[in-house]
């Protein structure tokens, strides 16, 4: 346990903000429109169902107050993929910023902002801002509690398999691990109970203390799933103890208990929302249980190796069991892959496609292991079933040279006794050691595996964000350029949206929008884009943007020839850190 909390600390201490799963599909009004009259209200849509908090909607006038608006709630008619909000009946001319956060289906928090004018745009002081960030302290106690959720439900249904199926001879040591495998997981979802409201809302640890946050947990779809979690594993606990007393083997009431508690992590990520979502769920389910039957076996396994007797029989009764788990963990992640990316480019575009990949290499460590261990049981067996013969041998030859006296057998005593048969002490030593060793290979690789689900699992699917860019509307008769950037530091990554209106020769207006790693509107110091024509040796020419309070822009850009033009932007996210890209652009 110890090493996954490391491991986990290394991998997600130091990220930026959690990547959302509801991606902003639109915005009425939309962004950076001009309205020639106020709107009485604010809709958003979403890829997908997402709940509402107290402070989901924060508008910004001119002048940067903010305005007393409404309670939010879904749009009528649109369902539980909007969220809405009622404006003052009467709003002054200029530019409005609207921040705003949401919780996705799948329980991860959403912010971001954008703006919007009344008869024309202003130069406003607001500061645009997507709502309360998050807090890095509860931010890594939250994702912590999930790994560790992670480490002990495979440890739990993982070694009560094993013992089910393999029946090693000595099961102390592994009612021992019964007994870590739910306390752990008790203590990890009472933390992500604890922790829900705050990590919500972007607050500190002491944010969890208030009335409000327990109201707002125990009310919300995330925490109903986490009560159930603790309800099953009550009923857990008192199976365990029944069946440590009565030493019965788990039967059909544990498999449905286990089921159970994969159901829980269902209801609560990717699977709980977007398409095909009772097949989604069951896959989901089943790739969970298939985990943890592997690698809480494994686990189980490389402890009873260290610690206990256990026999060739036993150990290759897992290695079925371990190929069914595989079996079942190839179906259903080809399906959810499938889900999740939607395009073979979501694969290398997306940091969801990049983090899955990353996970198909681990698991390829891991059934290179696994195959290894194999082969060491087939040589453990073979090495056992040798040793059996050579003493039943033995034994025999023993019997033919002493013969049975009259009057019934009797044991021959002093120095003329018959020689005991010789046998190997630690037969096959060289193969348990190897297998040891392939296990605990295993175990190694199985632990960075659940880091990388536990990331995935934080990160917007790539499917989700193509609908999100599919959605995005386009300026007609403009020109529209998407700029990735990366300065390569923990959250220092998005992408910079370029409209040149008309991008024809001659005097343009230019706008950038910076989108950050959540896909919403980042706030960035600095933004510097510059244009050269190559084939006639022109430019640099700079753009000269300004900060326009939620864009950067400038409404006098004059190219005056048409060619492909070279268009180098430059993003600085902190006062040290800055990348530059560049993008081919037409002037027609």
């Amino acid at each position: 346990m110890l090493l996954g909390t490391l491991l986990v600390l290394f991998l997600l201490g130091g990220t930026g903000p959690a990547s959302a799963h509801a991606a902003l599909r639109a915005t009425d009004p939309e962004d950076g429109s001009v309205l020639k009259s106020a709107p009485r209200d604010i809709t958003l849509t979403f890829t997908e169902s997402v709940g509402l908090l107290e402070d989901s909607f924060r508008v910004l006038d001119p002048d940067g107050r903010r305005l007393r608006t409404g309670e939010p709630e879904h749009a009528r008619g649109g369902g539980a993929e909007t969220a809405t909000v009622t404006l003052p009946a009467k709003l002054a001319e200029g530019t409005y910023t609207v921040a705003w956060r949401v919780v996705s289906a799948d329980s991860h928090p959403v912010s971001g902002a954008f703006t919007f004018s009344v008869g024309k745009p202003s130069l406003t002081t607001a500061t645009l801002d997507t709502g309360p960030t998050e807090d890095p302290a509860t931010k890594s106690l939250y994702n912590i509690a999930r790994y560790l959720a992670y480490l002990a439900v495979a440890l739990l249904i993982g070694t009560a398999t094993f013992m089910a199926v393999c029946r090693p001879p000595d099961a102390p040591v592994l009612h021992r691990l019964l007994k870590a495998g739910w306390w752990t997981l008790l203590g990890a979802t009472l933390a992500l109970l604890v922790l829900r409201a705050p990590y919500e809302s972007g607050e500190g640890p002491l944010g969890a203390l208030s009335a409000d946050s327990v109201t707002r947990t125990l009310t919300g779809r995330p925490g109903e799933v986490l009560l159930a979690r603790l309800a099953l594993l009550l009923v857990a606990a008192l199976y365990l103890l029944r069946l440590a007393r009565l030493r019965k083997p788990f039967g059909w009431a544990g498999a449905a208990l286990a089921a159970g508690l994969a159901v829980t992590w269902a209801a609560g990520e990717h699977a709980s929302a977007g398409i095909q979502v009772p097949v989604a769920m069951t896959s989901s389910a089943l790739h969970l249980l298939a985990t943890a039957v592997w690698l809480g076996g494994l686990t189980a396994l490389l402890v009873t190796l260290y610690r206990a007797r256990l026999t060739p029989a036993a150990v290759t009764r897992f290695s079925r069991v371990a190929f069914v788990s595989v079996t079942v963990l190839v179906v259903t992640g080809v399906y959810q892959s499938w889900r999740g990316l939607g395009s073979w480019d979501a694969l290398t575009g997306t940091t969801y496609g990049r983090l899955l990949t990353l996970k198909l290499a681990a698991v390829v460590l891991l059934l290179a292991a696994a195959a290894l261990s194999r082969r060491w049981t087939a040589r453990l067996a073979t090495v056992d079933a040798e040793t059996a013969e050579t003493v039943v041998e033995a034994e025999a030859a023993v019997r033919e040279k002493v013969p049975e006296p009259v009057g019934g057998p009797s044991l021959p005593a002093g120095p003329e006794a018959a020689p005991e048969p010789s046998a190997p002490v630690e037969a096959g030593s060289g193969q348990r050691s190897a297998l040891r060793r392939s296990v605990l290979a295993e175990v190694a690789v199985g632990a960075a595996v659940l880091a990388v689900t536990t990331l995935l699992t934080s990160t917007l699917p790539g499917r989700a964000e193509a609908e999100a860019a599919a959605g995005t509307p386009a300026v007609v008769g403009a020109s529209v350029t998407n700029v990735p950037f990366d300065v390569g530091t923990p959250g220092g990554h998005g992408k910079v949206q370029v409209t040149i209106d008309p991008g024809r020769v001659g005097d343009n207006s230019i706008e950038a929008l910076v989108y950050g790693p959540d896909g919403g509107v980042s706030v960035v110091p600095e933004l510097r884009i510059s244009f050269t024509l190559p084939a006639k040796d022109i430019g640099p020419v700079d753009a000269e943007l300004t900060d326009k309070g939620g864009y950067w822009g400038n409404s006098f850009l004059n190219l005056p020839i048409a060619g492909k033009w070279e268009m180098k932007v430059t993003v600085r996210t902190t006062e040290v850190d800055q990348v530059s890209e560049t993008r081919t652009v037409v002037i027609r």
